[in-house]
């Protein structure tokens, strides 16, 4: 695929460019600020606020340097998938691409389970019990799963209104935790002291939060993905990811501290940790008519986090099938509403997939941790050729298409590349949820080594068809003109 946008004229699928800045910031919030974390990462005490710190710093800003960059390079649809590409080559490219969309089959279940956990506190606390039950669990994700896809099926003019409703939910749910976190602090006090926020006094387990902690930083990339469906992204996204990244790392660190000043850390449930927060709060600030309303915004936050992901990381088959390293049908749009149908119907057949597996042997809690193990080391691949990327532009010098100087580029480049790199590491570090560590550690395994395996094997098949297919098209090409001569 070149980084040309795709149009009717060339007879490539036409996409429609419906999203503005406006759109953008919202997706970017609702992609980045996954609330769903923060009792995972809040879990390791207060000490976690310098994991965030080093993350913005090292991760986070590099993160927002490389999408600038990058989107003003090459604007075209496919985001992670054609600057890797474009920057290494095919192989890498599809890697790119493969561990970007292959993550999100593990990472719309742990939203889609986490979703489980908060929705039932709309009903009243009467109803929390039913966050355990597997089937009802299965059932309700399964259903929710669906009808996002037939919504985005249906188009992002209607789909990005789920993403900026989710944009909204989001900072409103954000919002709420940091206000009350602020008013229990100041009438009751908190739960920690000053000496909690020492790093010799943690756990050296907490070291897997800072994984998990990169995971739920990326996102600013999402709106690049969906390049040829942005309209004038040269000029819009810039300021989408400056405001985007600022409103997400204030609800992420509030948000954390929120919990903490709620909830014992060993209290913390991962899956229902930050309505707990609300609803302790809540109860010591006499507004406990307030939990079903946040509860529901907040349902309606992660219903958008789930179609933002869904809706981005299905372009990427999409672009690979008109690219040809998967199958053809991937890269059709639907004759109706120009959308990449066959590819989001792939991705939610093979979610459902793992929504069903991922209670096989383990309860709510694990399948959600290991499903979020999991899908930290796969996303942050595409995020080693991104920060590579960075370096190797940096190594060429100034270039009149970039946005920033090759010394920004080279910082920018060697703090993302170092810091992905542990991130993944530690990502195989069992954190305390988890009570059965030979069978998380063989999920993880058998997981990154299943999926990259099974994208080795689709490059292989389809750059070997690809090949054969110029060949005879050269043959038949070059036998023609003898025939003329």
């Amino acid at each position: 695929m070149s980084s040309a946008a795709p149009t009717a004229a060339s007879g490539e699928p036409h996409l429609r460019r419906v999203l503005g800045q406006r759109d953008l910031i919202l997706l970017f919030v609702v992609a980045v600020v996954n609330l769903n974390i923060v009792p995972v990462v809040a879990g390791g005490g207060p000490v976690v606020l310098w994991l965030w710190l080093l993350a913005l710093v090292l991760f986070f800003w590099p993160q927002g340097v490389a999408v600038i960059e990058f989107s003003r390079r090459y604007p075209g649809e496919g985001g992670v998938y054609l600057w890797a590409k474009e920057q290494f080559g095919d192989w890498h490219g599809f890697m790119s691409g493969w561990c970007y969309w292959t993550n999100n089959v593990f990472y719309v279940p742990t939203v889609l389970l986490y979703l489980v956990g908060i929705s039932v506190y709309v009903a009243g606390p009467e109803a929390a019990e039913l966050a355990n039950d597997r089937i009802f669990a299965l059932c309700f994700s399964l259903g929710l799963l669906w009808l996002l896809v037939a919504l985005n099926i249906r188009g992002l003019s209607v789909g990005k209104w789920v993403n900026n409703l989710g944009g909204i939910g989001t900072a409103i749910a954000g919002a709420s935790l940091i206000g009350l976190g602020l008013l229990v602090w100041r009438t009751q006090g908190s739960g920690f002291h000053i000496a909690d926020f020492a790093v010799a006094s943690a756990d050296w387990r907490l070291i897997s939060s800072f994984g998990v902690i990169c995971f739920g930083l990326v996102g600013l990339e999402l709106g690049s993905v969906m390049g040829d469906e942005i309209r004038d992204p040269q000029r819009t996204v810039p300021g989408a990811v400056i405001w985007g990244g600022v409103l997400s790392a204030i609800l992420y660190v509030g948000a954390t501290l929120s919990v903490l000043v709620a909830v014992p850390r060993s209290e913390i449930g991962v899956v229902q940790g930050i309505l707990q927060a609300i609803s302790k709060m809540a109860a010591i600030t006499d507004l406990g008519l307030l939990v079903s309303p946040l509860a529901l915004v907040l349902s309606v936050s992660i219903a958008g986090i789930a179609s933002a992901w869904l809706a981005g990381s299905a372009r990427i088959p999409f672009v690979a099938g008109l690219d040809r390293y998967l199958p053809a049908a991937l890269g059709r749009l639907h004759p109706r509403f120009d959308t990449p149908h066959v590819a989001l119907i792939v991705h939610a057949c093979l979610s459902s997939i793992f929504v069903a597996m991922s209670f096989v042997g383990a309860t709510v809690k694990e399948a959600y941790v290991t499903l979020l193990d999991l899908a930290v080391v796969l996303q942050l691949v595409p995020f080693l050729y991104i920060y590579a990327g960075l370096v190797r532009l940096a190594m060429k010098g100034p270039c009149g298409a970039g946005h920033y100087s090759p010394g920004n580029l080279w910082l920018a480049g060697v703090s993302g590349l170092l810091t992905t790199s542990l991130g993944m590491v530690v990502a195989f570090v069992p954190s305390r949820q988890i009570e059965s560590v030979w069978l998380f550690e063989l999920k993880m395994l058998l997981g990154c080594a299943f999926f990259l395996g099974v994208a080795g094997f689709f490059f292989w098949v389809y750059a070997s068809r690809k090949a054969r297919g110029k060949w005879a098209a050269a043959k038949a090409a070059s036998g023609s003109q003898g025939e003329v001569l």
